[in-house]
């Protein structure tokens, strides 16, 4: 069992490129963020070496309003987790300047959040997901 929990919280109403586009950009934060996390390179018998994963499983939610995002974040924050977040107006920018500048722009309340990343003390987690059910 893992001491620490991944969850990703993603809207339910994305289309399926923006869930997987969003995912992928909230499971890297995790993987940059936290050292321990980082597995080990994959090496085949004859020696070709192949990137390695996140060494623990990631758990997807689904959120099906706004109301039930803001709720994990919020409770997140509340539990000290570390949090990643990927605002809806992301699909807009096309560049990592451009969203640091969309970013801050607005404050915690009023970003309309497509998704976003927990990691954890693994209770701390789940209290603060309690309502929320796994990605189908």
């Amino acid at each position: 069992m893992f001491e620490n929990k991944i969850a990703i919280i993603l809207r339910n109403d994305l289309m399926t490129w923006q869930k997987l586009n969003v995912t992928s950009f909230l499971a890297s934060s995790i993987a940059i963020s936290f050292p321990e996390v980082h597995g080990k390179a994959f090496f085949t018998k004859n020696g070709d070496e192949f990137l390695p994963f996140i060494s623990q499983p990631i758990l997807i939610y689904k959120s099906d309003n706004d109301n039930e995002m803001k709720r994990a974040f919020n409770r997140a924050k509340e539990r000290g987790l570390y949090i990643g977040v990927y605002p809806q107006s992301f699909f807009a920018t096309k560049s990592a300047e451009e969203n640091h500048l969309v970013m801050e722009s607005f404050n915690n309340e009023e970003q309309l959040l497509a998704g976003i990343v927990v990691y954890g003390e693994t209770k701390k987690v789940y209290k603060a997901l309690d309502k929320l059910h796994l990605m189908d």
